[in-house]
């Protein structure tokens, strides 16, 4: 066992799941809020490692979708919770108005790649990932406000990416602004460039397993099916006990690349997915897939404290990114809810919850996260605090999946 705790586990769970409330509450809410802006609509693009704001920046739409989704589902947890704050409605609000008014394409449909900072597109590539994305968010939206248009709108998304994101094996990545085909440089790193990738198909499951959740529609239902069928028959390796990261067109895998952080994000996010499908055939089917994901990110990937990277070509890159932490915390939490007699992943995200705390959390007035710290704790000078990536998606997530699943009516 890599990790022991002194108190009962099951009551540090409800103590961490209290302590996420208190930093969703009053550090990384107010901390975005303060990013809105009122001029040009939808939330400031920059923060430097030295906490100074560049209000010029591109407006990346990944990070206003994010921030939009993020809002909303704090609106509704807060319901949930019996407090609820309409000023995280508003916040939503405002992020969803830019998303309408600005990030979505009016002419050829979809959303953009990223706007200028006074809201005029700055670059018109419509990707796969990024359609998803604003799917995401604009179901959450509809959700905290019933507002009919932000669904109306989400399923405009979703047929785009069906009618003209795939080809006979999957989703494609990147295309101009009038969906014709082009390189993925986006989505594609390490080396490599991917004509298919393990992200996009992730990320675009994710956002129909909330379509579905709050239409119940049977379209949805259906392509959320195919997705797994994918996940299970082309992504998920069996031998190597990983999924691939990027491919080709036919689905072969292009590099020895093994994504820490993405295996275990994807854990928790097909049991999400499953559970809102309602079916025991891909219960059994993808549990059977994200019991062994979780096993080997444990056992491979963490050291005690925290989760390295990603495994590239043999070399493990040990720096601990934001991200890969808070998605950490969730599938540990989702690996032992699933199967409880596996207490180590408990141990494992309440220690990782511990290292976050003392070290990604950023203890300086006015920031946030830090991007990256060294396996040791030491912060990495120069990422930024904020940029088009860098967001509450995944640590606000974070707090509101262990609010939900461990701190609710405790």
């Amino acid at each position: 066992m890599k990790g022991a705790v002194t108190m009962d586990n099951r009551e540090k769970a409800v103590q961490m799941a209290n302590e996420m409330k208190d930093h969703l509450q009053n550090g990384i809410i107010p901390f975005w809020k303060k990013l809105r802006d009122d001029e040009f609509g939808g939330y400031y693009g920059w923060l430097d490692y030295d906490l100074e704001l560049d209000k010029k920046a591109v407006k990346g739409c990944i990070l206003n979708s994010r921030i939009t989704w993020f809002f909303a589902n704090a609106y509704t947890l807060s319901k949930a919770l019996g407090e609820a704050d309409e000023s995280l409605l508003a916040e939503a609000e405002h992020g969803y108005e830019f998303l309408k008014n600005a990030c979505i394409d009016k002419e050829f449909g979809g959303i953009y790649w990223s706007l200028k900072y006074d809201g005029t597109p700055e670059d018109t590539t419509k990707h796969t990932y990024n359609q998803a994305f604003c799917i995401y968010a604009l179901a959450s939206y509809y959700e905290a406000s019933g507002d009919s248009e932000a669904l109306d709108l989400a399923f405009q998304l979703f047929h785009i990416i069906e009618d003209k994101c795939t080809d006979d094996l999957g989703y494609m990545e990147a295309f101009t602004r009038d969906f014709k085909p082009e390189s993925n440089e986006k989505l594609s790193e390490n080396g490599v460039l991917a004509d298919k990738t393990m992200n996009t198909l992730l990320h675009v499951f994710e956002a129909y397993t909330e379509l579905l959740r709050v239409t119940g529609n049977e379209e949805v239902k259906e392509r959320l099916m195919w997705i797994m069928d994918t996940v299970a028959d082309k992504v998920y390796n069996p031998v190597l006990k990983r999924q691939e990261v990027f491919f080709d067109r036919e689905y072969h895998s292009i590099i020895d690349l093994y994504s820490y952080g993405h295996d275990i994000e994807t854990a928790w996010l097909l049991d999400r997915g499953v559970s809102v499908l309602g079916s025991s055939e891909y219960r059994d089917k993808m549990h059977a897939i994200t019991k062994v994901l979780t096993r080997q990110i444990y056992d491979i990937a963490f050291d005690g404290h925290s989760l390295s990277n990603e495994c590239d070509k043999g070399k493990v890159d040990t720096n601990r990114v934001w991200w890969v932490q808070a998605e950490t915390v969730v599938g540990f939490v989702n690996g032992w809810q699933q199967d409880p007699k596996h207490e180590e992943y408990l141990e494992g995200a309440l220690l990782v919850w511990e290292f976050i705390k003392e070290h990604v959390i950023d203890k300086r007035e006015g920031s946030e996260w830090f991007w990256l710290v060294t396996q040791e704790g030491r912060p990495v000078a120069g990422k930024p605090i904020v940029e088009p990536w860098k967001c509450p998606y995944h640590n606000g997530r974070m707090c509101m999946e262990i609010i939900r699943r461990l701190g609710m009516n405790k």
